[in-house]
């Protein structure tokens, strides 16, 4: 059996509007259904302008959204974000580059993810939306450990159109 594909997360840098932008037109195909800002007319600025909104996101701590690199290339994304701070809980995303899916880098991604969260937040529960028609983000919350709450009527838009989900949660006292 190969060895399976390094994977780490990264803070983003202004260097990475290049490979984000890559990525994502690689993607669109099976990004945009459930991402609808991966668009066919996705551009660089667009790509430049959500790297600029992680970096002031991290200074204030609203967001802290991570480049996710595969054998050391930029492979996708994940982050945490939609923060509540009076109630400790948080949203967190992931997508990956379609050449690198399959593979298990959003689940090691994510674990990672969920380290640094729990190290460097004080946040006690995290939340994972994944719409009912997505079944490989589904998996990606189910390999990591993260607990199914239930499905939430209507939850997320999908290519317009509401949408039921199913909400995921991993929380501190139980984060190994």
């Amino acid at each position: 059996m190969a060895d399976p594909i390094s994977t780490a997360i990264r803070p983003y840098a202004r260097a990475d509007a290049d490979h984000l932008f890559a990525a994502a037109r690689e993607s669109i195909v099976e990004l945009e259904p459930w991402m609808p800002w991966c668009h066919p007319a996705y551009t660089i600025d667009e790509a430049r302008a959500w790297i600029e909104l992680t970096l002031i996101g991290r200074q204030d701590g609203t967001m802290y959204d991570f480049a996710i690199t595969a054998d050391g290339s930029y492979a996708g994304a994940c982050g945490i974000n939609q923060i509540n701070a009076q109630h400790r809980v948080a949203n967190l995303g992931y997508w990956v580059r379609t050449s690198c899916t399959g593979q298990g880098v959003a689940p090691r991604a994510v674990r990672q993810l969920l380290d640094w969260a729990f190290g460097n937040t004080n946040l006690n529960r995290i939340e994972i939306v994944a719409a009912i028609d997505n079944p490989k983000s589904q998996r990606v919350a189910e390999k990591v450990g993260a607990h199914r709450d239930a499905v939430l009527a209507q939850r997320t838009m999908v290519r317009g159109q509401p949408t039921d989900a199913v909400m995921y949660s991993v929380l501190r006292a139980n984060w190994t």
